[in-house]
């Protein structure tokens, strides 16, 4: 099976857009946000409750702790989030009707929390009707450690921060670019 393919910078754009035409436009940027900006797994994002992204003074948290159960590898981590996603979350939650901290984060349009396999469906479609061939559920999270490796973080803190317990697995999600390829010549 290929691996799901990691967006440029036009396309990441192009999705964006996409994205803003569309009903739940709110809730699927920040969808689509937390994928690229957090590098969560969609099985990870789906099983997001209110409370594990908000602060009891209603603030959005700088960390989210994922439990054993919420992981993949069933080894609980702590996912870090840049402070422009942050605030993407809190924009989100403002046009949320919230009524409990136990609530799951996202819900379908039929009212229903997002599955691991819904999650996946609905960004194996966006991509699709957004017009990027190729990209999966997986996309951003193979974006977000393609991208911090090319600013340089070092393979070992990329397999932290992914959750990776082995780094030969984080370096399967680095894609090269030819820019990559021309900076680091430039170094020489």
């Amino acid at each position: 099976m290929a691996q799901a393919k990691t967006l440029t910078q036009a396309e990441f754009d192009q999705a964006l857009r996409y994205i803003s035409t569309r009903n739940f436009a709110i809730r699927n940027r920040t969808l689509f946000l937390i994928s690229h900006w957090s590098g969560m797994r969609v099985g990870e994002i789906a099983s997001l409750t209110i409370a594990d992204v908000v602060n009891a003074d209603g603030s959005i948290k700088a960390e989210i702790r994922l439990t054993a159960e919420q992981t993949k590898g069933r080894h609980p981590r702590t996912v870090y989030l840049p402070q422009k996603l942050i605030e993407e979350i809190q924009y989100y939650l403002r046009h949320r009707c919230v009524n409990s901290t136990s609530e799951s984060l996202f819900y379908t349009a039929n009212g229903k929390p997002f599955t691991a396999n819904s999650l996946c469906q609905y960004f194996f479609w966006m991509y699709r009707k957004a017009g990027i061939a190729g990209a999966s559920s997986h996309s951003g999270r193979r974006n977000f450690i393609t991208s911090l490796a090319a600013k340089g973080i070092s393979v070992r803190v990329l397999a932290s921060l992914a959750g990776h317990r082995d780094i030969s697995v984080t370096q399967k999600y680095i894609d090269v670019s030819d820019d990559m390829k021309r900076a680091a010549v430039e170094l020489v």
